[in-house]
């Protein structure tokens, strides 16, 4: 096709753009693909889960501030556009019972006056395909099935003209993705290919959690190649700083083993408007030719 490609990502808050999808995104921008991530949330009740940055009074002030200037620094290394769609972070509920979700938050808001910002956002971007999560968020944090509802309406409502009038002019994308990286076959064999080594492998306790939570296996229709890109995704991690430590288990597999053992980043097609044959190595299978 002659036609630009373009590929949304939907987010739920600054840093799921670079744990989630990154390398992906870092391959279709080198091949001239136009990237748009679409973030839910500032982020503003997340933890400082780097324990490096724990404690730092500005930090904890100007928590905001400082996770933006991390989402700008991850945007220019993965050389993708950005944009914020304004809702505030739920954060985590902890405890049993959990207490109530803040007022005003994001997974508070009416889903369908909610997914009006990011209607207007793909009818004026246009993709051809947009990622988010699946039914369960990838874990279920508030946020992420939140953005994985407004997502599913605005998937079907930016192509209708009676829906959302004021919200730009219709267009219709033709595929929609669920990011599924954190699966089990990738977890196993990346697992396995470090005890073969004689390396300490740092997914022996995630294995036995998913046997505990008896985890139901997602299909994964969509393997894209993009090993070589796995070292810009792991930049643009850091650039959360607040978020990732360096340090820490993110960076415990060796690039080589990751690079040589599980090329790829996987996806689950959910909705397809046209023909296309599973499984896919390319999120804009039965597009680029039509």
């Amino acid at each position: 096709m002659t036609e630009q490609l373009r590929l949304m990502a939907v987010h739920a808050h600054p840093d799921d753009e670079s744990s989630k999808g990154a390398a992906t995104m870092a391959k279709y921008v080198s091949e001239g693909v136009d990237v748009l991530v679409a973030t839910c949330t500032g982020g503003e009740r997340g933890s400082i889960l780097n324990p490096k940055l724990q404690g730092d009074p500005y930090i904890e002030e100007h928590i905001h501030e400082v996770r933006k200037k991390e989402m700008d620094e991850a945007r220019e290394i993965l050389g993708v556009k950005q944009e914020w769609l304004g809702f505030v972070d739920s954060g985590l509920p902890e405890g049993d019972p959990l207490p109530p979700l803040p007022d005003g938050c994001f997974a508070l808001q009416d889903v369908e006056a909610a997914a009006e910002p990011l209607v207007k956002l793909i009818r004026s971007f246009k993709p051809q395909v947009i990622t988010t999560y699946d039914e369960n968020g990838g874990y279920p944090h508030p946020d992420h099935i939140m953005t994985h509802k407004i997502t599913m309406v605005a998937f079907e409502a930016a192509g209708d003209p009676e829906k959302y009038p004021t919200a730009g002019e219709p267009w219709q994308p033709r595929k929609l993705y669920y990011n599924q990286g954190f699966n089990r076959p990738r977890t196993v064999a990346l697992h396995e290919a470090l005890l073969a080594r004689g390396m300490e492998s740092p997914y022996g306790e995630w294995l036995e959690r998913w046997k505990q939570f008896e985890r139901r296996e997602r299909t994964l229709t969509t393997y894209v190649p993009c090993a070589d890109f796995f070292e810009v995704r792991d930049k643009a991690l850091i650039a959360h700083a607040t978020q990732i430590d360096p340090d820490g288990g993110w960076f415990r597999v060796p690039m080589d083993i990751q690079q040589e053992v599980w090329p790829t980043e996987e996806y689950e097609l959910a909705k397809s408007l046209v023909d296309t044959s599973l499984p896919e190595d390319d999120l804009f299978a039965g597009i680029r030719n039509n």
